[in-house]
C-alpha cells in the first residue's frame, strides 16, 4: 500500500457521525484497527484490495469521496465472519451495510445493487422461481412458491425503492416471453 497526504479539502470530518446515526454504524468508534475483520474476510483472502479494516479507518478519518467512488464498498457478501470474530464487537458487516444505505442517500448506487434491485421487482425474490424448483421444493415437503412480487411492487412504491429498478432490463424480459 502505498502512503499518500490526505489534503484536508478531501476530509469530511462529520462523515463518521453520519454513518453512526444510520442502523448498523453505531459501533464504529469502537475499532481500534487490531485488523481481524479483514484476515477473517473471505472476499479479502480472494481480493486484498478490498480491507474491511482501511474501509473503516477511511469512514472514521472521513475521506467520503475516496470511499463512495470505490467500488470495493460494496464487494461485502456480509457472511457475518468479521462480526462474528470482531474483539470490539464494531459489526463490521452492518457497518459496511450502514455504509452502503449512505452512498445511497448520496446517490451513488452500484449496478449490483440495481441489478438485485430489479430481479427481486420482477419475481419477488432474487430468482425466478420454475417447475424445477417446485418439484423440489415438492419433493421435500415444502409448499410451491410462485414468482408473484405484487406485495414487493407495493412496497418498492411505497419507499421510492422502484426509481432503482432497470427499466430497460424488465422491458428486454417482457419482449423476450413474447
Amino acid at each position: 500500500m502505498e502512503n499518500k497526504v490526505i489534503k484536508s479539502d478531501k476530509i469530511n470530518p462529520k462523515l463518521k457521525y453520519e454513518i453512526m446515526k444510520i442502523p448498523g454504524g453505531q459501533n464504529l468508534l469502537k475499532c481500534f484497527a487490531c485488523g481481524t475483520c479483514t484476515v477473517s474476510c473471505p472476499v479479502w483472502q480472494d481480493d486484498p484490495t478490498f480491507n474491511p479494516r482501511q474501509i473503516v479507518r477511511k469512514i472514521i478519518i472521513g475521506l467520503e469521496e475516496d470511499l463512495l467512488s470505490d467500488d470495493r464498498i460494496w464487494y461485502c457478501t456480509t457472511c457475518y465472519d468479521c462480526y462474528e470474530r470482531c474483539p470490539q464487537d464494531v459489526k463490521i458487516t452492518e457497518l459496511i451495510m450502514a455504509l452502503k444505505n449512505y452512498a445511497v442517500t448520496k446517490g451513488v448506487i452500484h449496478e449490483a445493487f440495481t441489478a438485485q434491485v430489479t430481479e427481486i421487482f420482477k419475481f419477488g425474490r432474487l430468482y425466478e422461481v420454475d417447475e424445477f424448483f417446485n418439484k423440489k421444493r415438492s419433493q421435500l415437503g415444502l409448499p410451491e412458491l410462485n414468482s408473484e412480487s405484487q406485495d414487493v411492487k407495493k412496497i418498492y412504491s411505497e419507499t421510492k425503492l422502484e426509481e432503482y429498478v432497470d427499466k430497460s432490463n424488465l422491458q428486454n424480459k417482457s419482449e423476450g416471453e413474447k
